[in-house]
């Protein structure tokens, strides 16, 4: 999913709720040892809401992961395995799909946890899809209906055969049906409208048990999690302003772990100074994204691909990952990562060409001015790039990159920073319709999955998580092929078709695969690096299950 990260607090007021966090952790206060068997997590990136029918932040759906059940999890390996759901099997044509649950699992508050929960959840997504649930939407594609045959069985019925029930069901957050249910009345509203406040109600490994906005959220171990017990008591999640904040706490011992967002430049300090660092290959993208609606209202020469084109080659992807990343990328070409299986190997980026751009931009006749930028039908080719202040540190840089080579084409554009609300509201205004913002700077950290990333440049996806105003009927009857081809080798093939359109418009030019990078205190360990997010992340309860502090 997008990160969509907000600025948090002032330095200082993060420096002071450090010692908050320490302080509610069972351990007591800080220092090297002091968090007891309390684990104390770092990030910079925010939860945006704790309502899992509006929120879209990577660490709220964290936070999912390990207070809701799923049918299905990842292991290490990143193969599906059981979860609340023991075991399944699927009809001969692949549209039913039978999983058995638990038996006597109960929620946090004492309150049974079984398939009936299971069935209201998707009944649910599904009766609202068009309006309040719509943002899970995609995790019951093409189900017809689920039904719980017994308090351990439920039935999951597909108007067609669905290439990915198993991976769609590891993302399906199941919900309490008695805390739930009653907000499932009219028209529905009253699903977004609820804030699901601490403490609560609770199937996972944990309990949410306080939380304050863009400050800290407190987990402690649910006594009723049918799963493998936690190792720890407890863990916290501390967010800060800045990289360079978060990464000084955990060398002062004022959190034992930083994730997700562990900056490349302090990867050396950051071993030298004892601490362990872990870094792998990520499903995360970074890209630049071009308005391509066709109703935009000025700047219309972004529509032609060709100006899409030009722009390519006006980027430096190599010296992105080497002076930017430090070598913790790799080269971004297509909307799926090397490490997600499903890449189109064909097709890598454009190479960092001025000439090329140059000879395209004077071929459609739009000349430099005086000034030495590029006029095109009687407007200079000047933009404001929209930047959510999320990708500042990388992403500055990055952007400083990509703006000398523009430069260099003829072509001026200048950063717009906003926070992460207001970068989402500039590149939909007004309205959804997509019609104001020329460019910006995202990045996608999408589930393992492709589906839903597939799925964001979908006509369907406008006015929900589409960032591009993108839509061509070609893709979305490729997207939808996709979903129901059951043969991995032809649903590729049709993925790479995919992929190539994409490449081939640019309503993204991915210019970076970063690394996740993670480091910690090496009193813990059993942390199981993943290519979403890191250890601790939305695919599996293994990290946190499992987690344990060397020094008693």
């Amino acid at each position: 999913m997008k990160i969509a990260v907000r600025a948090g607090l002032a330095v200082a007021a993060a420096a002071a709720l450090v010692v908050s966090i320490s302080a509610c952790s069972p351990g007591g206060s800080g220092g090297a040892s002091g968090g007891g068997n309390f684990l104390r997590v770092g990030a910079t990136a925010v939860v945006d809401s704790l309502n899992p029918f509006v929120s879209d932040s990577d660490y709220s759906s964290v936070m999912y992961q390990y207070i809701y059940p799923h049918l299905t999890e990842y292991d290490e390996n990143l193969e599906i395995v059981p979860s609340f759901a023991e075991s399944w099997e699927s009809s001969e044509d692949g549209t039913t799909w039978t999983f058995h649950t638990v038996k006597d699992a109960k929620w946090s508050d004492g309150e049974a946890l079984d398939a009936e929960d299971v069935a209201f959840t998707a009944n649910l997504i599904l009766e609202y899809a068009d309006g309040p649930t719509g943002i899970l939407a995609g995790w019951v594609a093409h189900l017809d209906n689920a039904k719980a045959t017994d308090a351990n069985t439920v039935v999951f019925t597909y108007d067609a055969p669905v290439a990915n029930v198993l991976t769609q069901v590891q993302a399906l957050h199941i919900l309490p049906e008695h805390i739930w249910a009653p907000k499932a009345t009219g028209d529905g509203l009253d699903l977004t409208s609820f804030d699901n406040a601490p403490p609560i109600v609770s199937g996972g490994p944990f309990t949410l048990e306080s939380y304050k906005k863009d400050q800290m959220m407190m987990y402690k171990t649910n006594p009723n999690w049918y799963g493998k017990a936690p190792e720890i008591e407890g863990w916290g999640l501390q967010f800060f302003a800045n990289d360079d904040a978060m990464v000084s706490a955990l060398k002062s011992g004022q959190v034992d772990m930083v994730g997700l967002t562990t900056p490349p430049t302090a990867v050396e300090k950051l071993k030298a100074d004892g601490m362990t660092v872990q870094t792998g290959q990520s499903v995360s993208i970074k890209n630049v994204i071009i308005n391509t609606n066709p109703e935009k209202t000025s700047h219309r020469e972004l529509l032609n691909p060709e100006v899409r084109k030009a722009l390519e080659y006006g980027i430096d992807r190599n010296e992105i990952v080497e002076q930017t990343y430090l070598g913790n990328a790799e080269p971004g070409s297509t909307l799926l990562a090397p490490i997600s299986g499903f890449k189109n190997e064909s097709l890598p980026g454009l190479p960092f060409d001025i000439e090329a751009g140059n000879k395209i931009l004077d071929d459609l006749g739009y000349l430099p001015g005086d000034d030495g930028i590029r006029v095109a039908d009687g407007e200079k080719m000047a933009y404001e790039l929209v930047f959510p202040t999320a990708e500042s540190g990388s992403g500055d840089r990055a952007f400083q990159t990509m703006q000398r080579g523009w430069e260099k084409l003829g072509i001026k554009v200048e950063q717009r920073k906003m926070d992460s609300d207001a970068a989402w509201d500039a590149i939909t205004a007004p309205d959804n319709k997509y019609l104001d913002f020329d460019i910006a700077m995202w990045n996608w950290a999408p589930p393992y999955e492709p589906d839903f990333i597939l799925s964001t440049l979908t006509c369907d996806s406008l006015g929900g998580n589409s960032d591009s105003g993108y839509c061509n009927p070609k893709y979305d009857e490729l997207y939808k092929a996709q979903g129901t081809e059951l043969d991995a080798a032809k649903r590729q093939e049709i993925i790479n078709e995919m992929q190539q359109i994409i490449f081939d418009d640019r309503p993204y030019i991915v210019y970076a695969y970063p690394n996740v990078i993670e480091a910690f205190n090496p009193a813990w360990d059993g942390f199981v690096l993943s290519p979403l997010v890191g250890s601790i992340n939305n695919l599996s309860t293994q990290t946190l299950t499992g987690v344990y502090r060397v020094e008693k």
